[in-house]
């Protein structure tokens, strides 16, 4: 897994700008939480991104989950 402090996205900007553009205000005592769940999303999508998926598989058309 990579690092996650390697990558140049500023979480702290991120936030700021994001919460600017939905009109959602953070309050203080939330913004430190907010970047560690980002930060912690970050992470997970990157594994997910670096998974290896062979050119032959094909997209299911529907999923539909068994009982």
């Amino acid at each position: 897994m990579t690092d996650p402090t390697a990558n140049s996205l500023d979480l702290d900007t991120l936030v700021s700008l994001m919460s600017q553009l939905i009109d959602l205000p953070i309050a203080p005592e939330y913004r430190p939480g907010v970047i560690a769940n980002l930060a912690r999303t970050q992470q997970i999508a990157q594994s997910v991104m670096e998974f290896p998926i062979p050119n032959e598989i094909e997209v299911a058309p529907i999923f539909t989950p068994e009982p």
